[in-house]
């Protein structure tokens, strides 16, 4: 059998959502609550908060866990659980970027960025009519997954946060 001493190419893949009653200045503050993803969060994530440093600021670890998943033959499998580091926040542009430092979910060298911009750039200065959230990752192919797979859950996992982040918002007027 021959050896592959080639690295596989990192998966690099960018998912988006749109938002139409929701601003860049309102959503923006719920992806800095770095702390507190869990709550936007769709799936079984149940647990995170700090570890390390001051919420938001770059440098800070924080750490979730999710519920216990099924593998299908009758036997739960091991809670999913990570700690992710805030790298950079650029509050002007809107844009954080976060690294996965530890986890038992197959990712390694993950890194990921959120930009949050308005739906419509050319007309829309003032940020209120709308925003897009963009979330791109890259990260060294996964056994047992697909890029293709991955790219699929990243579009129903963003489409679900957008959904709540919104829903939020209009539940608090």
């Amino acid at each position: 059998m021959e050896k592959d001493n080639h690295p596989k190419a990192k998966w690099e893949a960018k998912v988006s959502a749109k938002l139409d009653k929701a601003t860049v200045d309102q959503i923006w503050p719920l992806f800095t609550d770095f702390f507190n993803f869990h709550r936007w969060f769709p799936t079984n994530i149940e647990v995170c908060y700090g570890v390390h440093g001051a919420n938001g600021e770059p440098g800070c670890i924080r750490y979730w866990s999710g519920s216990l998943t099924s593998s299908g033959n009758g036997e739960a499998d091991e809670k999913p659980w990570g700690k992710d580091r805030l790298l950079a926040v650029d509050h002007a542009e809107h844009i954080l970027t976060y690294e996965l430092l530890e986890n038992n979910i197959g990712h390694k060298s993950y890194v990921s960025t959120v930009k949050i911009f308005p739906a419509d750039k050319a007309h829309d200065r003032d940020h209120q009519h709308g925003c897009v959230i963009e979330w791109s990752f890259s990260v060294d192919p996964i056994e047992g997954s697909t890029l293709d797979g991955m790219v699929a859950e990243y579009n129903e996992w963003i489409r679900q946060i957008a959904e709540k982040m919104e829903a939020s918002l209009e539940h608090s007027e």
